[in-house]
């Protein structure tokens, strides 16, 4: 069986209870996938990781290209190789398009694994959010994010979703279920995403038989009670509350 690795940087678990700082750069990053999501250094704005090259979604949805030295907290991403191509007819809101994406990985049988899926899209809305800097320890990505998150809407706009899965059972790991950034054809605006209206789109999707997770290495991150981080503060954060 040919390994198809996810490579993730820390665990979501420590970023919900403040652990921000970086891991790894984003030099790094790329160098163990062409396609994934996350966030930078300080949880300073949104990660979109695509054909090979890092986007940054500032906290107004202005995307920029991320400096290689950038520092990344936390992120997963991997190798968009030999994937399987599907068509998808659209979606009226984000729950459908999940409901969608889960049918097509239950067909084969992967609803225990991790996948990463690509669609590009033509949407009528896109409503999205990201962030700006918050520097302090201990502070929780709840906490943090009630005071730099922003929220905006793209309308009548083409352009990728990555779409990361993980199964129920990681939960905590990362965020269960599936999790989507959006960066526009320009590569000018992008974020988290939290609903939508899509209009059709092609997908691609790759099915992953691996995890490697990077874990920070300072003395500060065994100073954090992973198990304490809230699984209702995740899902609030994850729907853009």
């Amino acid at each position: 069986m040919k390994k198809i690795k996810m490579y993730q940087v820390s665990t979501l678990q420590a970023l919900a209870l403040g652990y921000s700082k970086s891991v790894v750069s984003v030099d790094e990053l790329l160098r163990h996938g062409n396609i994934g999501l996350g966030t930078f250094e300080d949880v300073n704005g949104e990660m979109i990781v695509l054909d090979g090259r890092c986007y940054k979604a500032a906290h107004d949805g202005i995307v920029t290209e991320a400096d290689g030295s950038a520092g990344v907290p936390f992120s997963s991403v991997a190798k968009m190789e030999n994937a399987e191509r599907f068509e998808i007819g659209g979606a009226k809101n984000i729950a459908a398009l999940k409901e969608t994406l889960t049918l097509k990985i239950e067909e084969h049988f992967g609803l225990n694994s991790m996948h990463i899926i690509r669609i590009d899209g033509s949407f009528s809305k896109i409503y999205a959010r990201s962030e700006s800097a918050y520097k302090a320890h201990h502070v929780t990505l709840k906490d943090a994010l009630s005071v730099t998150q922003r929220d905006f809407r793209f309308d009548d706009v083409s352009g990728s979703l990555v779409c990361v899965y993980y199964p129920d059972y990681m939960d905590g790991i990362n965020a269960s279920g599936w999790h989507l950034h959006f960066v526009s054809d320009d590569r000018k605006k992008g974020g988290h995403v939290f609903e939508l209206e899509m209009n059709s789109g092609k997908a691609e999707m790759i099915k992953i038989n691996c995890l490697e997770i990077q874990l920070p290495d300072s003395p500060a991150f065994d100073t954090y009670s992973l198990k304490n981080a809230s699984g209702e503060d995740i899902k609030k954060v994850e729907q853009g509350e």
